[in-house]
């Protein structure tokens, strides 16, 4: 039986943080990369195995997972990494995880749910922040209101982004903005839906954005009609909006690997004081057919402190002997209220109100 894990993508700014927790929880991960030099400077560090091997070579990636029980993939942007290295993991008959946010990397891996139970193997993409909190409030409101047909989720966090997370934002900008209506997917303008909602610090304005629960929160939950929002000022919002009048050009392969090269240049991740002074709430509401809403709100660590814990939870999970195999989102992996076991989460708080 296999027992080792491996990070891949362990040079990326989630990727180190990951493996300096790990290290730090008596974990002992293989840290992998496309880049030699700059992982093996990660291990050096870390007092951890290095290995080295690019996707675009199927015949290596799998030889390098040969030893290997559990992948959790850090290499973003996903829309690149996560198929190519859900087959190595299929081949190699490991578990794969990753931290992604990006809906359609969702829906690929939930395309091959057979292919997976097929090989024993388990695949759930978004064990981080995207999409453990949002993941659990869906899953508790569906509990609580079984007959909910429309879900709303979001989040209000003052917490800056990864280079790795800009750059998905900006692939967003191909595809625009998606919600699920009647169970399928849906495309609406950048900006075009917004509301007031208490996160758990006082009524903010917000937006809805394409993030990952509009594929997660369908399987986990069965609810035909999802939005996902985003505390935001209303500059912002409008700021969305312009984006929408511009997106055919944003979309281009040309405006994007210019915006990609200013991330490069300008962005940086938090670090630890900035991160232990941001915290995140996360919110959710459940609707039924006869206007009985429920409402639920969790407080979080910092967004990129809970993907480093949601990480390290489903590997432990994984190696320990899940028993499970196929495509699954993290409360099915999990459980429902997997995000009051992450340090710095509260407790999942919920709200039932009459009917209209």
């Amino acid at each position: 039986m296999k027992t080792r894990w491996m990070i891949y993508g362990a040079n990326g700014y989630t990727g180190q943080l990951v493996a300096e927790a790990a290290r730090r929880q008596g974990l002992e991960p293989l840290l992998a990369g496309r880049r030699a030099s700059a992982v093996e400077a990660i291990a050096k560090r870390t007092g951890l195995e290095a290995r080295s091997f690019n996707l675009v070579d199927p015949a290596a990636a799998r030889a390098a997972l040969r030893d290997i029980a559990v992948v959790a993939n850090c290499a973003g942007p996903f829309s690149a990494t996560s198929d190519p290295m859900i087959s190595a993991c299929l081949a190699a008959g490991a578990h794969y995880v990753d931290i992604t946010g990006e809906v359609e990397v969702f829906e690929a891996a939930r395309a091959r749910d057979a292919e997976a139970r097929a090989a024993g193997c388990v695949v759930c993409p978004g064990v981080g922040f995207d999409v453990i909190p949002t993941d659990c409030l869906a899953a508790v409101l569906r509990e609580t209101l079984r007959a909910a047909t429309h879900l709303s989720l979001g989040f209000d966090t003052d917490s800056p982004v990864s280079r790795g997370t800009a750059k998905t934002l900006v692939e967003g900008l191909r595809t625009g903005c998606l919600v699920r209506r009647d169970g399928k997917l849906v495309a609406v303008p950048l900006g075009s839906l917004t509301r007031r909602i208490d996160f758990g610090r006082g009524r903010r304005h917000a937006v809805v954005i394409p993030w990952g629960d509009v594929s997660t929160a369908f399987a986990t939950t069965g609810i035909p009609n999802i939005e996902i929002y985003l505390a935001v000022p209303w500059g912002a919002a409008f700021g969305m909006r312009l984006a929408e009048s511009l997106r055919g050009w944003l979309a281009g392969d040309g405006s994007q690997a210019w915006l990609k090269r200013r991330i490069e240049r300008s962005v940086q991740g938090p670090d630890e004081p900035r991160r232990a002074a941001t915290r995140t709430w996360i919110w959710g509401e459940a609707r039924d057919a006869l206007g009985r809403t429920v409402t639920a709100r969790v407080e979080t660590a910092n967004a990129y402190d809970v993907t480093v814990e949601g990480v390290l939870l489903a590997v432990r999970r994984l190696l320990a002997g899940a028993g499970l195999a196929g495509s699954l989102t993290p409360t099915q992996l999990l459980g429902s209220r997997c995000i009051e076991a992450i340090p710095g989460s509260g407790r999942i708080v919920v709200e039932e109100s009459a009917s209209r």
